[in-house]
């Protein structure tokens, strides 16, 4: 089931999604934005050609990328066919019959920017920020990214509960994650950031909440029908 306005404000108020507010609340999606930490692709050339690296997915071998602190440095100009990872700034606590998944803002596609097809989250997924897989595909424009912006939306679904062996809290690697990284392999790869108020308040979340969210059923608001006059034979 997807949820809409009502229940998504409740996802706030249990700390299933923290860092956000209601004024990022759309009638079925919640806005999020741009983290400070960025991963772009690191390329040179080598006797005058671009020099390759090889990654493979069966060895998780991560891409060269450098850093770059949005809110330390500024805004981030991203050419034409340039390929970074982002994270949101929110951080999500997803309990086991509530899953998720991010799309980008139609005002960020047209203007070029594009997020890879990456954006689902599975139930149990829990502490930790969403990595973004961005990439500008105009041929003649730079893209301007900011601190904060608003970079996507997420929508939630409720489900059945998932088996606890089942869930992601259990089988998935980047629980607990306050970094943007490729792949989850080489430690040297990734940012590490977040402080300690912020694991202070995953493990309170923890200690405090459900691993299942339930919601009270809402009756829809009757509509009130307003007849103008002269309209009341026209059925």
């Amino acid at each position: 089931m997807l949820l809409s306005y009502n229940r998504l404000c409740a996802l706030l108020d249990a700390g299933i999604l923290t860092h956000s507010n209601y004024d990022l609340v759309n009638s079925a999606s919640i806005d999020i934005r741009l983290g400070s930490k960025v991963l772009i692709e690191h390329t040179y050339e080598q006797d005058g050609k671009l020099a390759l690296k090889r990654v493979s997915l069966k060895d998780r071998t991560p891409p060269r990328f450098r850093e770059y602190d949005l809110e330390k440095d500024g805004p981030l100009l991203l050419f034409p066919g340039e390929f970074i990872l982002a994270h949101s700034f929110e951080i999500f606590n997803l309990p086991n019959n509530i899953s998720a998944e991010y799309k980008l803002k139609s005002s960020m596609a047209r203007i070029g920017l594009e997020h890879l097809n990456a954006g689902w989250c599975d139930a149990g997924w829990n502490g930790s920020v969403l990595t973004l897989e961005l990439k500008n595909l105009t041929r003649g424009h730079e893209i301007e990214l900011n601190f904060m912006d608003k970079i996507g939306q997420v929508v939630f679904f409720q489900h059945e509960v998932v088996p606890a062996d089942k869930s992601y809290a259990t089988r998935g690697r980047y629980n607990n994650d306050k970094t943007v990284s490729s792949i989850k392999l080489d430690p040297t790869r990734t940012i590490v950031f977040g402080d300690e108020e912020e694991e202070r308040e995953a493990e309170i979340y923890a200690e405090n909440h459900p691993v299942t969210v339930e919601f009270e059923v809402l009756e829809p608001k009757k509509s009130k029908i307003i007849v103008t006059e002269g309209e009341e034979n026209n059925e």
